[in-house]
């Protein structure tokens, strides 16, 4: 199983920090995203709870519907579909606490790649990828002006 955790402060507001990563579309801003689109709308706003969105990294592309959406603290959301690394993932999830002008971002993912016998091998791969590209995700929303 691997589970990716990052953690940051970033000085922005704690509504500046969840309209950013709530906007699915928008995270084609990203170096190490390729495309970025909402497949389904949310139940009660576009990107909200229930809404399928689908990010492809180029090397990897997911469908993942957002699980919960509670603005401007938590956003939790399911990898549905991956190729062409079939991954059986647990859950994400990104909560931010409000820290005076800034945010603290807490960014969870587990799950494990679903291939017989080696997947075990590529879990301890793809998190320390994972983390790496959180990582990066975030320092990049720090510098957004």
């Amino acid at each position: 199983m691997f589970e990716i955790r990052v953690e940051r402060v970033i000085g922005k507001s704690i509504d500046t920090v969840f309209d950013i990563f709530s906007d699915y579309e928008g995270y084609k801003r990203f170096a190490s995203v390729k495309n970025a689109k909402i497949m389904e709308p949310g139940e009660t706003e576009q990107n909200g709870r229930g809404a399928l969105r689908h990010v492809d990294l180029g090397m990897i592309k997911f469908d993942e519907r957002i699980t919960c959406f509670e603005r401007p603290y938590r956003l939790d959301y399911k990898i549905v579909k991956s190729s062409p690394i079939p991954i059986r993932h647990k859950g994400g999830t990104i909560t931010l606490i409000e820290e005076g002008d800034a945010t603290k971002v807490v960014w969870v993912s587990r799950g494990t790649i679903a291939i017989p016998i080696i997947g075990s091998l590529l879990d301890g791969f793809f998190e320390r990828q994972g983390n790496r590209a959180f990582g990066g995700l975030l320092k990049q929303i720090s510098k957004l002006g």
